[in-house]
């Protein structure tokens, strides 16, 4: 059967009733890429977000669409000069990757224009009005110009190199996403008919972007430092009269690409694809708008870059460095008030952590609840000598990690095992540092399989308790094992020394070291072995539940939806009867609210002051309500490409504040939640009764607030429009 003509559904009926093409019930990954950064721009956009919160969230809109750029349109150029622009099949829409890529980059080019617009018109003359300002070279006084020269002589001008690019002096390796200057320039000596040369300066990336200036009138001043670094251009280029200069950056293809057949090792393979990304081809060059347009055409056809991938900037090249501002800034009033993460007590009769896990298992929801717990389970693991072996994945960790610590600390005296994933986009470097660092103290270091991700997030600690008898003590998560973005990523843990988990867990690590699998792993649910049919015959369960009139709901928690089996069990559970909803952040796939197909479906996005994380999945099971949390979205990738764990809740009192607490308050959001139209554009929630904020409502319960969701919004169903 073609990909354009298959229905969605298992029955007769089913398939009658969703006769549709497959483009008008699946939006394009990229495309609903794209709008999930909107919506973070639009955060930048919202005035009744302190100020300084506004300026981080633009900022990460351009580091966003970095990733975006370098990985997924990258992905697109390469397709076609390998020749699949004709010989791959239409994509959902009927594109070929060209036409897709063609649309995409348009989009991109009005998003950018977005992005400086609320810079310039709405970000800009509103720190202006908070005393903040950021300063052009030719706006500064007698005084602070002395201070930003200061500034230059002491510490830029030494790692400066100029090049003038000439028979010569090839044109330098730019590096991707370095900052640079190009200059157009003339030599004076040569008479008026010498051709004009290019010139460019890399601005080094050691140096603050943002250079603040002492103010005796109370602003909080700055100038970016290629700002100071352009203002100096004729000292490095004497000799050379400068006809334009211009801040620009490139952005080259940053995917890896490995061949296990020709790898000595995993590490050895991900390590020499390092060097290769920061010297791959160039796919977006931005430069400032005030370029002339011979500078920018010699440096397109140098980059080898078409028009449309060059992106002319309304203001600072890169405002995810605006970051910055955040931290400089000391003024606690234009940023989001602090917030102290509850911290976790030991039950009256317990001594110590195991003991409690002994007596009941502790589920912990970061930021609201203190990341410190998770750090200590592993830190007594390490120091415990009744502990006699650990077990732990690593995805992304931190500088200086406690849990890296004590890893370290255990490897001395332990038996500890460590699943580094090593190709964790972006952060490959610092994990071939500690996978070192943990061999060389002993730690016996893995690197999963070959081909799949290790995604999941365990620990497993194996102890002889005072009653000599020999148990296993796991914690089992949402997030990764990073303290730094356990303060602001909504995640899940459980820690639990219930054998019927454990004994699985274990499981999970003798397949990712030994790649043993096992007949089953109940009551997990492991990708990519039984996590994707399993999570089809839970949809499929409340849809036979729905037939035969029993109790039949679903509400699923995740970053993306994307995997096409998932959704065709998503629309076949609404044609049955079954309410749906999905608290979907990013990417999202699935058309809501279509006729004969999803109308029983919801699907809200929340973004926020924290970045929703977690992944929490509630089947209403014929009225026996289950529960599952765990580190895997509804996307092919995390289904079929990666090692990841789904494990249930079945201690009543956690399944109760998941389900009356925490998935309730997302559900009643009307503050931060944003609906998923049939269309793919995203609208607010109604305003109907008081402003309700979830992320707000659980700061306040962590502090102590004693505060119920809304009735009212609990209960309501907000249809699309």
């Amino acid at each position: 059967m073609s990909a354009t003509k298959r229905t969605i559904g298992n029955s007769a009926s089913a398939k009658k009733a969703t006769a549709k093409t497959v483009e008008n019930l699946f939006f394009s990954r990229d495309e609903s890429w794209m709008r999930f950064n909107q919506r973070v721009l639009e955060e930048a956009q919202d005035e009744t977000n302190p100020l300084l919160e506004r300026v981080k969230f633009l900022a990460i809109t351009a580091s966003n669409l970095d990733e975006f750029v370098e990985i997924r349109v990258a992905g697109f150029l390469q397709r076609i000069e390998d020749g699949y622009n004709l010989a791959q099949p239409p994509d959902e829409g009927g594109l070929t990757p060209q036409e897709r890529l063609d649309g995409l980059m348009e989009r991109i080019h009005h998003f950018v224009e977005a992005q400086y617009q609320c810079w310039n018109e709405q970000l800009l003359p509103a720190m202006h009005a908070a005393k903040i300002r950021v300063l052009r070279w030719s706006q500064l006084s007698d005084a602070a110009r002395k201070q930003a020269l200061d500034f230059y002589e002491d510490e830029v001008d030494p790692l400066l190199t100029p090049v003038t690019i000439d028979p010569s002096h090839p044109f330098p390796r730019v590096l991707n996403k370095a900052l640079c200057i190009g200059l157009l320039l003339k030599h004076k000596r040569r008479g008026v008919k010498t051709a004009t040369a290019l010139g460019v300066v890399t601005v080094p990336r050691a140096l603050p972007r943002l250079v603040p200036l002492k103010s005796t009138d109370g602003n909080c001043d700055f100038i970016l430092l290629h700002e100071l670094v352009e203002s100096q251009v004729e000292r490095m280029y004497r000799g050379y009269e400068v006809l334009s200069r211009s801040a620009f950056r490139v952005t080259r293809n940053s995917n890896l690409y490995m061949q296990e057949e020709e790898s000595r090792s995993v590490l050895e393979s991900v390590r020499a694809e390092l060097h290769n990304r920061r010297k791959g081809d160039a796919v977006r060059m931005e430069i400032e708008s005030s370029a002339i347009e011979e500078m920018v055409e010699r440096l397109r056809i140098n980059f080898e870059l078409e028009p449309e991938q060059v992106f002319k900037t309304d203001g600072p090249v890169n405002l995810s460095r605006l970051m910055n501002l955040y931290s400089e800034v000391k003024q606690p009033q234009l940023k989001y008030p602090a917030f102290v993460a509850k911290e976790f007590k030991l039950s009256a009769k317990s001594t110590d952590i195991f003991e409690e896990m002994r007596k009941r298992d502790v589920m912990l929801h970061h930021p609201f609840d203190s990341y410190k717990t998770v750090e200590e389970f592993i830190e007594a693991g390490a120091q415990d000598p009744s502990v006699i072996s650990m077990k732990q994945t690593l995805y992304r960790t931190s500088k200086d990690s406690p849990i890296f610590t004590a890893l370290t600390e255990a490897g001395q005296s332990k038996e500890v095992t460590v699943v580094v994933e090593l190709m964790a986009r972006f952060d490959e470097d610092s994990n071939i540092r500690w996978a070192r660092e943990l061999e060389d103290a002993g730690v016996g270091v893995f690197h999963g399989i070959f081909g799949l991700k290790t995604h999941c997030k365990l620990s497993l600690l194996v102890r002889r308790d005072p009653d000599g008898v020999v148990r296993r003590y796991a914690h089992l998560g949402t997030g990764n094992y990073n303290p730094v973005t356990a303060r602001f990523y909504t995640d899940i843990s459980l820690l639990t020394s219930k054998p019927e988990l454990t004994s699985e867990v274990q499981k999970v690590f003798n397949y990712l070291t030994a790649e043993t699998e096992s007949e089953n792993y109940k009551p997990l649910l492991v990708a990519p072995l039984t996590l994707a049919d399993g999570l089809v015959a839970l949809i499929e369960r409340e849809a036979a539940h729905a037939k035969a009139g029993r109790p039949a709901s679903i509400i699923a928690k995740m970053n993306g939806l994307l995997d096409r089996r998932t959704v065709e069990a998503l629309y076949a559970a609404s044609t049955a009867g079954v309410e749906i909803d999905l608290i979907v952040r990013g990417m999202c796939s699935l058309r809501p609210g279509v006729k004969g197909v999803s109308e029983k479906i919801r699907v809200r996005s929340i973004v926020g002051r924290f970045l929703e994380h977690s992944r929490i999945f509630c089947f209403a099971n014929g009225g026996k309500e289950e529960i599952y949390c765990g580190s895997a979205d509804w996307m092919p990738r995390n289904l079929i490409e990666r090692c990841e764990v789904v494990f249930p809740i079945t201690q009543p009192d956690i399944h109760k504040r998941l389900r009356e607490e925490i998935l309730a308050a997302y559900l009643a959001d009307n503050t931060k939640a944003r609906f998923l139209q049939p269309d793919g554009e995203y609208e607010r929630a109604p305003t109907t009764g008081a402003p309700f904020s979830a992320q707000n409502y659980l700061m306040r319960i962590a502090e102590g607030a004693e505060e119920k969701v809304p009735e009212a919004a609990k209960h309501e169903k907000i249809t699309a429009h």
